[in-house]
């Protein structure tokens, strides 16, 4: 497909209009480095789906696991999860849909871990305690991107103290790095009482949730961009750069593979299934970086 990026032949990689992705890659490298940026989520995305035949944790069920939520807080987070996951992937349910089951659910989580009294000097030992883990060749993506002065936008419907507390932990949290996610609020005695708002679930992540934070505004000039997801609502998160020049969307297919291939096929210029690695979008940077 691209000789100079040897890791599109990797057998996890499927595309459907391999010539376009030339292309863009192509663009994307004559446009140079100033004009890119990098718009990611980051449960299952950044982070990895599974290690060894077990799911690995996301944002919140790092939180929802933890030692700080009572076992009844847990059975009623997990069947919360057992109720409005299966919805969330259902690819023979609409948007129109599943926005209000999403904002539905986000709601009742984020008011059951209000009611666990978390303390915010809880949040780095239960981060350390976890199973996180990020995917492989993280460290080479986030090192390139901050060597090379190239914003990085995490856009997250998980929680946004835990996830930066993993970048954090993970000695990569550098100043391009840009995260809007789901936030707590705590009390003056450091106490959980809310999470501030606006809320961002899976299928809202666009300009409606951004709106007064101004951040593309700032990078009009950033045209290039790389965008990296793993389900159909990471696909509208550039939707609030001002003007896109080149866009080449990257989607990790981690679950279901079969039943929901021909949907990321559709969406994404790149699809990785069951890819617990960084390989391919390293090798693309590698080649956009190149001299």
């Amino acid at each position: 497909l691209c000789p100079q990026v040897p890791e599109l032949g990797k057998a996890t990689v499927r595309i459907r209009q391999p010539e376009r992705v030339r292309e863009i890659i192509q663009a994307l490298r004559e446009q140079g480095v100033a004009k890119l940026q990098v718009i990611s989520d980051f449960d299952m995305t950044l982070s990895r789906f599974g290690c060894n035949g077990r799911r690995c944790p996301t944002s919140h069920n790092i939180l929802d696991t933890s030692r700080v939520i009572s076992e009844d807080g847990k059975k009623k987070l997990k069947d919360l999860l057992h109720y409005y996951y299966p919805i969330e992937i259902d690819p023979n349910r609409t948007l129109e849909e599943k926005r209000p089951l999403m904002v539905e659910w986000w709601t009742k989580a984020h008011e059951l871990l209000v009611q666990q009294k978390i303390h915010k000097s809880d949040i780095a030992q239960i981060v350390r305690e976890s199973e996180a883990m990020l995917r492989d060749g993280f460290k080479e993506f986030l090192d390139q991107l901050h060597k090379n002065n190239i914003p990085l936008f995490i856009f997250s419907a998980g929680v946004g103290d835990i996830l930066e507390e993993i970048i954090r932990q993970a000695n990569v949290f550098y100043p391009n790095v840009n995260v809007v996610s789901n936030y707590m609020a705590f009390s003056d005695e450091e106490v959980l009482t809310h999470f501030k708002g606006p809320l961002i679930h899976t299928y809202n992540k666009n300009n409606s949730v951004l709106q007064g934070t101004g951040y593309f505004q700032q990078l009009s000039t950033r045209t290039s961009i790389i965008l990296l997801g793993d389900s159909m609502g990471d696909l509208t998160m550039a939707d609030g750069v001002p003007s896109v020049e080149n866009i080449l969307k990257i989607g990790f297919l981690n679950d279901k593979v079969e039943e929901r291939r021909k949907k990321y096929l559709d969406s994404y210029d790149i699809v990785l299934e069951s890819d617990e690695t960084m390989d391919v979008v390293n090798g693309i940077l590698r080649y956009l970086l190149a001299e």
